[in-house]
């Protein structure tokens, strides 16, 4: 299976490298250049971009994740049969998805035929992720997905907890993303708005995936184009 590696968090963070070794050093990485997280879905089509060839395996794209798909897609792997995207370093629960680049890669993916998983991590300060925790994990969840049958125009939206060394392990919960809002508050200086939302604050109707992730589990959502 070929399958494509992409992220919003850049292609240097430790999140694709985890990413990476959760299925054996398999894959092609064709990621952003630089930090890309909250674009959206957002993509280049008044500017050339940039593409650095690192390895035959691994491509820096001075762009968006949206972007690293579709040049993925058409130019570097037109056999793609999935794309990944992640592990990001946040959580992209409910709405956030929207807003997620990480998300974004997958979303285009999937309007191109392709199925595909978005893999975050919720950060619950002033815990730091265990990387190779999280690596472990992922094994679990894509050895469970990439054997679902997924309906055309849908993907995976998984969401990693952060837990206590002394948590019990996670199980896999699928479930239905959140339609609340993400907390809204800025601190303002001047002319100057400052976001100081509090993510950990959000809205946890039992059942949805910011519930099921905050509570300490693995929260899984089909999403829909």
């Amino acid at each position: 299976m070929t399958i494509i590696l992409t992220n919003d968090d850049g292609i240097d963070a430790p999140g694709i490298r985890a990413l990476q070794e959760a299925i054996n050093g398999e894959g092609v990485i064709v990621a952003p250049k630089e930090h890309q997280s909250g674009c959206g879905h957002q993509v280049s089509t008044k500017k050339p971009i940039h593409v650095q060839r690192r390895t035959d395996r691994e491509y820096a794209v001075a762009s968006t994740p949206a972007d690293c798909t579709r040049i993925a897609l058409s130019h570097i792997c037109p056999d793609i049969q999935y794309v990944i995207s992640g592990i990001n370093a946040g959580g992209n629960l409910g709405v956030d998805s929207y807003i997620s680049g990480t998300v974004a890669a997958v979303r285009e993916a999937v309007i191109h035929g392709i199925p595909g998983i978005a893999i975050s991590h919720y950060v619950k300060k002033p815990l730091v992720i265990d990387w190779e925790i999280a690596t472990r994990w992922t094994v679990t969840v894509l050895n469970t997905l990439l054997s679902q049958p997924l309906p055309p125009g849908t993907f995976w939206n998984v969401n990693l907890p952060h837990l206590e060394p002394s948590a019990p392990h996670p199980e896999l919960v699928f479930c239905k993303p959140s339609n609340s809002p993400l907390p809204i508050n800025y601190r303002v200086e001047g002319d100057k708005y400052y976001y100081q939302g509090e993510y950990n604050k959000r809205d946890r109707t039992p059942g949805t995936d910011v519930d099921i992730c905050f509570s300490g589990n693995i929260a899984i959502t089909q999403l829909q184009v």
